[in-house]
């Protein structure tokens, strides 16, 4: 009983405590000048944010502020996290003119500044980021964020490179333009940089090179240009790899192979070129391989395909690829998608292919395949439109079914052969040998006694007798 009224009084204890610490926090003030740059910034991204009123709300106490979080150093409150836009559901929502003011650079302990939807105007109210300030950030900022802004132009500013505790930045769909800054490329705790979206031209920096704590790199859709840069072996902690929709050129560099940690490359539409490279094998964690809409060429065979087990998507669609299907494909037990249309692959179609056991697309249009198509109608049923096959003139499925649904689209089924009798038939006998050859004819005209309707049962037969008639008078 003693035991259990001390821990009434320790809890007693503990939860004043809390109390008391929690009043503390909420009745501390905010700095100042941290308060000033704050409505000041705010008051030029969002305008008359707050009824008109001049009696402000306390941004970290009682009455916080949308998209603003606030943290305590030595006893004051100062802003941490600035988010303009609708990035989540408490962030403040931009003017129909906002006005980036420098007052930003003005939160000392500013760690997450993000900008969502903010500037749409890319002619009414175009908007430069700040070239310079942003070094009043180095030592606290650590994510910074423009997405969907088309009004945002201009250049990158370099002095995003002085940002040395930055571990995200996000530049997505923006209306920017000009060369990737080089020394993004000198950001040591760098862990995500996506580019994506933009109006970027000039060629990947050999600097990234550097950025070994790198995890995501995407400078996907923009108008990159010049060789892949064989620096890019040394994001060796990279997972995502996403340079599709450039112009990058040349040959894939052998130093992709050095990425053993990577799931996903996406190269496609660029213009590269000078065959597949057989440094691929090694990226033994690789479950989504990319490279459609390139110019690439050489042969399919040159890579040994069962070395990488992870892949869940293969796209080489439409790169001048050469051969025919390695068997080592159809061991891709984890393989979902499989993209080799529009090359000028040949040879037949192994019906190990439908045996993938996780397959649900399967791409091989547009190129010079032959022979049988020999998968089962309930492949065909399972798949529909996913398998696609039409565009090989020399290709064609045998009939196995009337239902259309298990047919695959765009081919053509493959012609019956005739019914060539080896053991002629007492009739046939008195004929002799012309006889057969009339049966021959006419089984390679069409006349099979499989063919249903009245003609082709009833004709046959009619041809037949009357044969049978005419030697019998010959024999009179």
């Amino acid at each position: 009983m003693r035991n259990f009224s001390r821990l009434i009084i320790l809890g007693v204890c503990l939860v004043a405590a809390w109390h008391g610490e929690a009043g503390d926090a909420d009745e501390a003030p905010m700095e100042e000048t941290e308060r000033q740059a704050l409505y000041s910034a705010i008051q030029g991204l969002v305008g008359n944010w707050w009824n008109g009123s001049d009696l402000y709300p306390d941004p970290c106490g009682w009455t916080p502020i949308q998209g603003v979080s606030c943290d305590l150093f030595d006893g004051l409150w100062y802003v941490t996290t600035l988010n303009v836009g609708p990035v989540h559901e408490n962030s403040l929502v931009c003017s129909a003119n906002p006005v980036f003011t420098p007052h930003v650079f003005k939160l000392a302990h500013l760690k997450s500044l993000s900008f969502f939807g903010c500037f749409v105007s890319p002619r009414q109210n175009p908007v430069l980021v700040p070239p310079e300030g942003w070094g009043n950030l180095a030592d606290s900022l650590e994510s910074l964020e423009f997405r969907s802004n088309p009004g945002l132009v201009g250049q990158i500013p370099s002095c995003f490179g002085q940002l040395i505790n930055l571990q995200s930045l996000v530049i997505l769909e923006n209306g920017l333009s000009g060369s990737v800054p080089p020394n993004i490329g000198s950001l040591p705790n760098l862990k995500r940089l996506v580019l994506r979206g933009n109006s970027l031209v000039g060629p990947i920096p050999d600097s990234f090179g550097g950025l070994s704590k790198l995890l995501i790199l995407d400078l996907s859709s923009n108008s990159l240009s010049g060789p892949l840069t064989q620096a890019l072996g040394g994001l060796t902690s990279l997972l995502k790899l996403d340079l599709s929709n450039n112009l990058l050129e040349g040959k894939l560099p052998l130093e992709l192979g050095k990425l053993k940690n990577l799931t996903l490359l996406d190269l496609r539409s660029n213009k590269l070129s000078g065959g597949l490279t057989r440094s691929l094998e090694a990226m033994s964690s690789l479950q989504e391989l990319i490279l459609a809409n390139n110019p690439i060429a050489g042969d399919l065979r040159i890579l040994g395909w069962e070395k990488l087990q992870g892949l869940v998507t293969l796209d080489l669609s439409q790169m001048g690829l050469t051969g025919d299907i390695p068997e080592s494909i159809s061991k891709l037990k984890k393989l979902r998608f499989l993209g080799l249309s529009n090359n000028h692959l040949g040879g037949h179609i192994s019906p190990e292919m439908a045996t993938l056991p996780s397959i649900n697309a399967l791409y091989l249009n547009g190129n010079n395949f032959t022979g049988e198509l020999n998968f089962s109608r309930w492949f065909y049923g399972k798949m529909e439109r996913r398998f696609g096959a039409w565009d090989n003139p020399g290709l064609c499925y045998r009939t196995e079914s009337q239902s259309t649904s298990r047919e695959p689209f765009g081919v053509k089924p493959c012609q019956e052969q005739g019914n060539v009798v080896d053991e002629p038939s007492s009739e046939a006998k008195l004929g002799g040998g012309r006889m057969g050859q009339s049966f021959h004819f006419m089984a390679s005209s069409g006349y099979s006694r499989h063919v249903g309707g009245y003609h082709g049962l009833w004709c046959p037969f009619l041809v037949e007798l009357a044969m049978l008639l005419l030697i019998v008078l010959k024999s009179y």
